[in-house]
């Protein structure tokens, strides 16, 4: 204790000492301890990609520029496949196979069938669609959208392959969302809704032979059901088989599938595709007195394929088929179908696309102009039509560039999630787009922390601006060029010991299925004291991966690497490569 306690006066100023200057010190300490804290941890362990950037870059359209009156065809570029079409008044709507992909059913608006929004997706809801354990190419197949201006009602008829089977949602305004899914009670794949003029319902779909009647392998056929409109599924015992094999059963046709019912002049036409999604892909026609059959088949079928030509014939268009048609304007129809452009090697990667014909209806049968012939990459305008695409309010084709800093209120319709919603494990945030890294790594078949954005190039790069810092060996974020969970490319950060590194893995299936074979390509330390910006680059067939931490220049990862295992050549399947924006805490690659 102390003898010779302060005065009073020294107790005030002391304490006025006191009070002035720690704060002072304190509040000094601070701000230079929170600036070396902010430097030293900025990145986070939840990675923010701030913005992305997607740009093409294909030979074909530099080459080909338009003229005032021309458009590009496809009209959708990359993994948009089997499309639908119909209309009420000037809109029509068109939608596309998802597949694994979630949302399910993108869907798309037009008033003149040249300049395009994507207004959404039909299957936007878990409770309308699980596709949580299903292959990426499995899941929601070649969706069907028809107008019945009976009750003023748009329906959409699909098949979710290892899930609920065959349902149908419906709304009266696909602007504004769908119902609840209505299962329907029969097999096979395919279906579609046909409403007659006096107020009958049908749905044709595609089916295997009855049994003990299958003649040989790919022999299919397509049958016809009345529909209850009140219940919303098929009339048990109307089903009816119209199409056996194809156009010819003793040519043992394949594939005989996608068929649309139309009718025209009193009569009914039936379009299939017929020969398989591959190189002998083709459209077939047949007539009927009534939506029930008999149906013949119009002698001058195929009435639309690319089977007949040279192989390496110069700006190659393939495997089209799988088609729908709609009335534009008086007589005039067009027809929308898939397709899809290969690269340098034959291969595909950007997958089966939205490409558009006229049609000529003129004779008993109609005929996709143009259709018998290669291919070209530019269509006339239709009369009084201007070419918008690309403009801020309609879907981009041509080359183009997509950028994306994610301060939309509304993440941008092309992002999609694979097996579950994306809104599990993404979040806005103010310097850009965060992702929860889910406990599963890209190479099971389960929903993974991934926003995919496909490509739509044979050449193009996809960048993107990264700041995270990955606290363990599991812990990694990145990019990702993926065909399924069995052919894919990763590359990201990740940590060994005290010390990051980036890394470049190659995934592959043996023989498409199997165990994965997972090889590191390349991999670097480097000093994570700052955002890294990654790239993926491809040209043709050659795909490249390049960062840079900071400012400093782009450097390459490991060597220049074939794409084959990111085409459906090689991969399987019916998509196209995704490329995506990854986060796992169930790493497994281990740094060199």
């Amino acid at each position: 204790m102390l003898k010779n306690k302060p005065s009073k006066a020294l107790k005030v100023i002391l304490s006025v000492f006191l009070l002035t200057t720690i704060p002072l010190v304190i509040s000094s300490f601070t701000s230079v301890h929170n600036d070396s804290l902010s430097k030293l941890t900025k990145p986070s362990n939840q990675p923010i990609f701030k913005n992305v950037v997607y740009k093409g870059n294909d030979d074909i359209y530099t080459n080909n520029p338009l003229a005032e009156n021309e458009f590009y065809n496809p009209i959708l570029q990359g993994c948009y496949p089997d499309p639908a079409i119909t209309k009420k008044g000037d809109d029509y709507y068109m939608v596309c196979s998802s597949f694994a992909m979630f949302p399910g059913v993108p869907i798309f608006h037009s008033k003149d069938l040249v300049n395009w929004s994507q207004i959404g997706h039909v299957l936007d809801r878990p409770s309308q669609l699980d596709v949580s354990k299903v292959g990426i190419s499995h899941g929601v197949y070649a969706p069907g959208i028809t107008y019945n201006p009976n009750n003023d009602t748009f329906y959409m008829i699909t098949t979710v392959v290892y899930g609920a089977g065959n349902m149908v949602v419906k709304t009266k305004d696909p602007m504004k969302g769908w119902s609840e899914p209505y299962k329907l009670s029969f097999s096979g794949i395919d279906p579609s809704i046909f409403f007659d003029d006096d107020g009958k319902a049908y749905v044709v779909h595609n089916d295997a032979p009855n049994e003990g009647k299958e003649l040989y392998s790919g022999h299919r056929v397509i049958k016809v059901w009345e529909y209850d409109l009140e219940k919303d599924d098929v009339i048990p015992g109307t089903d009816k088989i119209i199409v056996n094999g194809g156009v010819n059963i003793n040519e043992k046709p394949i594939w005989i599938e996608a068929p649309h019912l139309y009718k025209k002049d009193g009569f009914y036409y039936l379009m299939c595709a017929e020969g398989g999604t591959g190189g002998w892909h083709s459209e077939v026609i047949f007539k009927s007195d009534k939506p029930t059959g008999p149906f013949v088949p119009a002698p001058s079928n195929p009435i639309l394929t690319q089977r007949y030509f040279e192989k390496d014939r110069q700006n190659k268009v393939d495997w089209a088929g799988h088609a729908d048609l709609v009335q534009f304007d008086g007589d005039q129809y067009y027809g929308v179908f898939l397709a899809v452009r290969p690269n340098e090697e034959n291969r595909v990667n950007t997958g089966r696309e939205t490409f558009m014909l006229p049609v000529d209806w003129s004779g008993e049968f109609p005929v996709f102009e143009n259709g018998l012939v290669p291919m070209k990459p530019k269509l006339k305008l239709p009369e009084g039509v201007l070419n918008k695409t690309g403009s801020k309010e309609f879907f981009p084709n041509g080359n183009f560039t997509f950028q994306e800093d994610f301060t939309s209120d509304k993440l941008d319709y092309r992002w999609i999630g694979i097996r579950g919603p994306r809104e599990a494990f993404i979040s806005k945030v103010k310097e850009g787009l965060k992702i929860k890294p889910f406990d599963v790594n890209i190479k099971e078949r389960k929903p993974t922390s991934t926003l995919f954005h496909r490509q739509q190039h044979n050449s193009f790069t996809f960048s993107t601006t990264l700041s995270y810092r990955p606290k363990s060996e599991e812990d990694l974020a990145g990019v990702v060029a993926l065909q399924n969970e069995g052919s894919n490319y990763v590359f990201g950060v990740t940590k060994k010991g005290n010390n990051f590194y980036i890394v470049l893995q190659k995934n592959k299936w043996p023989g498409r299925q199997g165990d994965v074979i997972s090889e590191v390509i390349a991999s670097s330390k480097i000093e994570l004291d700052d955002d890294i910006k990654l790239e993926i680059s491809a040209n043709g067939d050659k795909y490249e991966f390049k960062y840079a931490v900071g400012n400093t220049e782009l450097k390459k990862l490991g060597t220049t690497v074939s794409g084959d295992i990111l085409s459906t050549d090689i991969a399987g399947g019916f998509t196209g490569c995704l490329l995506g924006l990854y986060a796992t805490s169930a790493n497994d690659i281990q740094p060199k």
